[in-house]
């Protein structure tokens, strides 16, 4: 895959070991990862990079997933995120998705499902993005007289 297309991943979790792991794993597979560590820092992160898909841990000091997920989506809506979790309730399942997460994974989490779920997010990312250009073009071709 070029990489000037490669997907490319935001991993936030306050566990350095697993983020280190699944950054290798990830790239290995193609992908390009920015690692961070807190909420805090995904937020900064999603200002100044292009980011496909944003995976975040549930559980963080600090600012924790659902509210990374909400400042997140309030900078960059467009941003598909993946939550993580190694304590899945029903509730925070329920809470993520109200919040805009698209997908909602226990850990530790099967890296041919991790793969899967950021393939997923990634198309419907394009696929929205392509609808929203569509749209804009559409609306400068009606307010132009020409």
């Amino acid at each position: 895959m070029d990489s000037q297309f490669a997907t490319k991943v935001m991993l936030v979790d306050d566990e350095e070991e697993f983020i280190d792991l699944m950054s290798q794993r990830l790239e290995t597979r193609g992908l390009k990862v920015v690692a961070v560590t807190c909420g805090e820092e995904a937020v900064a992160a999603v200002e100044d990079r292009n980011i496909d898909v944003a995976v975040v841990d549930l559980a963080m000091p600090g600012i924790d997933g659902i509210e990374t997920l909400q400042r997140v989506k309030a900078k960059r809506p467009d941003i598909e995120v993946i939550m993580l979790t190694g304590h899945a309730t029903l509730h925070s399942g329920i809470e993520a998705m109200k919040h805009g997460a698209r997908d909602y994974l226990e850990k530790p989490v099967d890296l041919n499902v991790l793969m899967e779920a950021i393939r997923a997010a990634k198309n419907e990312r394009m696929t929205s993005l392509k609808k929203k250009s569509a749209e804009e073009v559409k609306h400068i071709l009606k307010s132009k007289s020409w």
